[in-house]
């Protein structure tokens, strides 16, 4: 009885995660080295990422009956789950750029807003800009047709005063 309530205080700490979480993305992290898993631990800590490894059957019982649930298919082998609670491209984009450096780190899957994606999907979703950045470049495009615009009507105005 002692190892079912073991059990179930995991799942319920998965559910909680899953309850707050705007993604997870499942990775297969073997064949990293402490010091590479420590680097990548921190640099998502910072980005407010909860990265966690997690047997595949507790989070197969969490997943049951939630958005999430389509990950039990890709729960094989060993894997490591990251939460991101803000913005739900964190956690991929984090892990994409580490995946760049680290051969061994490979994306098994994750759900972003609800959607499923496979390791191909979570690879296209990870080099999405995050929304801060998507918002800067917009209002720089709004930026440049209005400085173009006010300086053409300072031009004017000051043809204007210099004909008077």
């Amino acid at each position: 009885m002692a190892k079912i309530a073991q059990k179930q205080v995991i799942v319920d700490e998965i559910k909680e995660k899953l309850s707050r979480a705007a993604s997870v993305v499942v990775v297969d992290a073997r064949g990293l080295t402490v010091e590479e898993d420590t680097k990548l631990r921190k640099t998502l800590r910072e980005a407010g990422v909860d990265y966690k490894v997690y047997k595949n059957t507790m989070v197969t019982l969490a997943v049951k009956d939630t958005q999430f649930e389509g990950l039990a298919q890709y729960l094989e082998g060993p894997s490591a789950f990251a939460f991101s609670y803000g913005e739900a491209t964190t956690a991929a984009g984090i892990l994409n750029n580490a995946a760049k450096d680290l051969k061994e780190l490979e994306f098994k899957a994750g759900v972003i807003e609800g959607v499923i994606y496979d390791a191909e999907g979570m690879k296209a979703v990870a080099g999405i800009p995050s929304r801060d950045v998507l918002l800067s470049k917009l209002l720089g495009s709004f930026k440049s047709p209005m400085s173009t615009f006010a300086r053409v009507i300072s031009q004017i105005a000051e043809k204007n005063a210099a004909a008077e």
